[in-house]
């Protein structure tokens, strides 16, 4: 009996060891668990401040563009113009400057820096200024600037066309009194489409033509209308280097 109770003891403490240790691990789990929520937690809150610091950001980047844009608008339509060329007026008189302290001539240094296209469109840019287009003067000026215009728009000729084409006509290529061309040369698909598109542009121009001539503050003032302006300009045209001397007496009053 006493064997028994001692094998009874035993179990019940070989049980309580076994439950113990079960209850220990369990213990474990339950923590190495709750350990692997709360990283996964910190991790979503961290990712979801992250997000909102983010919206924040981009709500006051759109603000401020919105802010911009509106400030944009307000300004006068030839600002951005208007900005460039006092930022080019101040680094030209901040490089004018440089150049005179280390004893430079700063305009032909500033011409050795400017390509021969910019030089070339610069100065046609200063003709057309210097000279404004004051509206129909004579026929011979028209017809030059209409030849001029017309030269321009050409395309680059073929040389190897050009070369046989002189080689079929000979000493009929450079013209003379008796040449006939035109039987000889027959214009090209090319060439006469060119010919109808520039047609129906001055077309289209002379429909658009609207604009106002330039007066000349300096002319003399002999009409009383704008009507009476263009007749008289007409009998300039026709009369004017025949009757210039009549005029000039009335005007001094030294007329017979």
């Amino acid at each position: 009996m006493q064997t028994s109770l001692q094998q009874n003891v035993l179990l019940l403490y070989v049980t309580d060891i076994y439950l113990c240790y079960r209850l220990r691990k369990i213990h474990n789990i339950i923590m190495e668990t709750n350990k692997s929520s709360l990283e996964k937690l910190a991790e979503r809150k961290a990712r979801l401040h992250n997000l909102h610091k983010r919206r924040q950001e981009a709500r006051t980047q759109n603000h401020q563009e919105v802010i911009a844009e509106d400030a944009r608008k307000k300004l006068p339509s030839n600002w951005e113009a208007r900005k460039r060329q006092a930022e080019w007026l101040l680094a030209d008189d901040k490089a004018r400057a440089e150049a005179q302290s280390a004893g430079k001539d700063y305009e032909r240094s500033k011409l050795l820096d400017v390509s021969a296209v910019d030089a070339e469109r610069l100065e046609k840019k200063k003709k057309r200024k210097d000279n404004p287009d004051l509206g129909f003067s004579t026929y011979e000026a028209q017809t030059a600037r209409q030849y001029n215009r017309l030269v321009k728009n050409m395309t680059a000729r073929d040389m190897s066309k050009y070369e046989k084409q002189r080689a079929e006509l000979g000493d009929s290529f450079y013209g003379g009194p008796n040449a006939t061309l035109h039987m000889l040369t027959k214009d090209t698909p090319s060439a006469v489409n060119n010919m109808v598109k520039d047609l129906e542009q001055q077309i289209e121009r002379r429909k658009k033509y609207s604009r106002r001539r330039i007066y000349n503050d300096d002319a003399d003032v002999d009409f009383i209308n704008e009507r009476n302006s263009k007749f008289n300009k007409k009998l300039d045209r026709f009369y004017g280097e025949h009757t210039a001397e009549i005029k000039q007496n009335l005007e001094r009053g030294t007329a017979i």
